[in-house]
């Protein structure tokens, strides 16, 4: 399987801000359980929109949704990863940096397909 090297961003969305009172809700789920990708190089790691992808870094990992960036006039660059801040991207975030709090801008990570289910917020938390 092909493997991609990534620079992963995070930040929030909108649909995420209208889910924010039910973290554990399925919705709510749906709104950060993505990667928002180039869609080239979702055609290098062989996926489409919809089918599940790793992304790995120093700090853990975490299987989430493929998405092809969805905003026509605004691609995300091709090796760049977006991932909405939560549960799931908490997973691929470092602790604290010299700051005081994790970095969720610059992460160096790696994406590839895989088959393993995305595990749902309360397996995140609490474990399975």
């Amino acid at each position: 399987m092909a493997k991609l090297d990534v620079i992963i961003i995070t930040g929030r969305t909108t649909d995420q801000g209208m889910a924010i009172d039910e973290k554990l809700s399925e919705e709510y789920m749906k709104s950060v359980a993505f990667c928002e990708m180039n869609e080239e190089d979702m055609k290098i790691i062989g996926v489409k929109d919809g089918d599940r992808i790793k992304v790995k870094t120093e700090f853990g990992e975490v299987v989430l949704f493929a998405k092809k960036s969805a905003v026509e006039d605004l691609e995300i660059p091709r090796g760049v990863v977006f991932i909405p801040m939560g549960p799931y991207a908490n997973q691929v975030v470092g602790g604290r940096n010299g700051s005081g709090t994790p970095r969720f801008k610059g992460i160096k990570g790696v994406v590839e397909a895989t088959q393993e289910e995305v595990r749902t917020i309360r397996e995140l938390v609490v474990g399975k």
